[in-house]
């Protein structure tokens, strides 16, 4: 359905330290990046998530937030301890979300820009 999604930040090497944390622990990788913009994905030139640099960056209202898969539970953990060290907020601890699923585990994280982002996985164990 999506193809990619833009996100507005303030800072983009404060920005780009925080998603390389917190998406390199669910494997995704900068795939391009010149002076306003990074990308994140799986394949060179192929980005998922672009940051864009702008000084009137402001996230978006109530309720909105990225969720992003993980391959395991540990993944999960890392993605959150990885980017509490580089200017994320916590916003949900990593574990079981039993009111979205028996298996649902999940940690939630707010970025420097004040994104909320999260991380999940339905993997058992």
């Amino acid at each position: 359905m999506l193809h990619h999604i833009s996100l507005g930040v303030r800072d983009l090497i404060l920005a780009g330290a925080f998603y390389d944390a917190a998406l390199g622990a669910l494997g995704y990788r900068r795939v391009f990046e010149d002076d306003t913009a990074l990308g994140y994905g799986l394949h060179d030139d192929e980005d998922i998530l672009c940051l864009k640099l702008r000084a009137d960056a402001s996230p978006p209202g109530p309720g909105f937030h990225l969720a992003f898969t993980a391959a395991t539970r540990s993944a999960v953990d890392q993605f959150h301890a990885s980017a509490l060290t580089v200017g994320g907020s916590d916003n949900g601890a990593p574990g079981l979300r039993p009111d979205y699923g028996t298996y649902y585990y999940a940690a939630f994280l707010v970025d420097p820009d004040g994104h909320h982002i999260e991380a999940v996985t339905k993997v058992v164990a």
